[in-house]
């Protein structure tokens, strides 16, 4: 059992096996409407109270143009060893505004609210813009990936927040060297190693998903970046070449001294696996791959990528969960054996194929037809892109927007109608997701007007909030 230290859980596993249900989601909101504004909107997903399946609250940033899209915590559990410590704050950088809204979650977790504004000129003056994901460090820093330059062009690095003060202190980055692409990034400190991903250009991916920017390799990345996590240094660059372009979400295994992960690429659909080799360089191999689908559109016949958003490792490591936005479906696979993943459950949402009416000429993997998904007699617009799992593994959920220049081009329904999110039940034992048709939030409804949920995080951490130390 954990025993009451500092924030989180002392080990993956003891999340696991006692952390308690998820009785609250905090879930990032954009509004499409650039005249309104963006906010977390806080979810009651206790199924013994009585707004059950509601937004409860909603936490707004009083400013416009944010595009909010990730939030991470100001602690976590790579702190778990200091009691003075304690999870209240949550962080949500704007990649368009630089700002970074911090919210006090502490006080009142059913109703957050804003604590301070670290404004966006704070990260522009070191020449960083489009800030990312945010992980906790274990040194009492939050850090920061961000995608672009003061021009929008492309450029890794990360800035670090004191969160005492909650003051940008500076670049994380050493060295000389910078990585030519950000986005995601995950620590080991056991194997003193960082690695990160890119995405690509943001003033080229902010204006949407356009073919002639995937094939530019000074617009779209294909590389993972391998740092030395003592000395800050970016010491190995891995070209996943064609198939891996756009590699987006890093995950680690849980198990601090894992010494092997996966990464997203979106793009062509694929999962790699990254891992250190004997020799001490890190290698990198695709290990899922999801073929392309043959459609039809008004006559003419075209190919349709999965475009792979979303992936995260449940807190055993034995499953792997993705989303692929274009294809529209949600996949378990059992990674027991990391270098040969298969594939143990799926739901389809219909994506393009269903919010474009096409037909489908050639599937590589699956015969059944594709049929829109009605729940409480609403048809889903869009298709599903972040994913949260529960602590014990044993419940998904599933939000349905991607970024919004993206969605407003793709599927722009959802823009009109708002995005949403729906709850997956997961087998644990023997493998398989099943849709509950009982739960539904529904955020074209919201009070001022439709708008578009991303991530989401749960008060006490989750799967991707979370890091843990070795103990040795």
């Amino acid at each position: 059992m954990s025993c009451c230290k500092g924030p989180g859980y002392a080990s993956p596993l003891d999340a696991f096996r006692n952390g308690p249900r998820e009785k609250l989601l905090y879930v990032v909101c954009v509004q499409p409407n650039l005249s309104k504004q963006d906010y977390l909107a806080t979810v009651d997903v206790d199924p013994d109270s009585p707004t059950y399946s509601q937004v409860i609250h909603r936490t707004y940033t009083g400013s416009l143009g944010d595009e909010l899209h990730h939030s991470g915590w100001n602690v976590c559990s790579s702190c778990h060893d200091n009691p003075d410590l304690s999870r209240n704050l949550l962080l949500l950088p704007g990649l368009h505004s630089c700002n970074i809204f911090v919210i006090d979650v502490g006080s009142n977790p059913r109703k957050p609210v804003l604590h301070k504004i670290i404004d966006g000129s704070e990260i522009k003056s070191f020449n960083c813009t489009f800030p990312h994901t945010t992980h906790c460090l274990a040194n009492g820093d939050i850090m920061i990936s961000t995608m672009g330059d003061k021009n929008g062009n492309g450029k890794g690095d990360f800035v670090l927040v004191d969160s005492k003060t909650l003051k940008i202190k500076g670049t994380w980055t050493a060295g000389n060297k910078l990585a030519k692409f950000g986005y995601d990034f995950w620590y080991q400190p056991y194997h003193d190693i960082m690695v990160a991903s890119g995405w690509g250009s943001p003033k080229h991916f902010k204006t949407g998903l356009h073919p002639e920017d995937i094939s530019n390799k000074e617009r779209y990345g294909t590389s993972l970046n391998v740092y030395k996590w003592s000395t800050h240094e970016l010491i190995q660059v891995i070209d996943l070449g064609k198939e891996g372009c756009a590699p987006l979400e890093i995950r680690f295994l849980h198990d601090p001294k894992s010494s092997q992960g996966f990464v997203a690429c979106a793009v062509e659909a694929n999962v790699y696996r990254f891992y250190k080799a004997l020799d001490g360089t890190w290698k990198a191999h695709k290990v899922i791959d999801i073929p392309t689908k043959i459609v039809q559109e008004n006559g003419v016949n075209t190919q349709l990528n999965g475009l792979l958003k979303d992936i995260l490792l449940s807190l055993d490591d034995r499953y792997l969960y993705l989303s692929c936005w274009l294809h529209g479906d949600v996949r378990q696979y059992d990674i027991s054996d990391p270098e040969h993943p298969k594939l143990t459950g799926r739901v389809c949402f219909g994506g393009k194929i269903v919010h474009d009416n096409l037909t489908v000429i050639e599937d590589k993997e699956f015969k059944e037809p594709v049929k829109p998904v009605i729940i409480k007699n609403k048809q889903l617009p869009g298709a599903p892109q972040m994913l949260q799992l529960s602590l014990d593994g044993k419940r998904l959920y599933v939000s349905s927007s991607l970024y919004s220049p993206w969605d407003k081009q793709i599927y722009p329904k959802s823009i009109e109608q708002g995005g949403w999110i729906v709850k997956l039940d997961v087998d644990t034992e023997n493998g398989g997701l099943k849709l509950d048709p009982d739960f539904l939030i529904d955020f074209g409804i919201e009070p001022n007007g439709p708008v578009l949920p991303h991530e989401m995080r749960y008060p006490g951490g989750d799967c991707t909030s979370d890091i843990w130390l070795a103990e040795n």
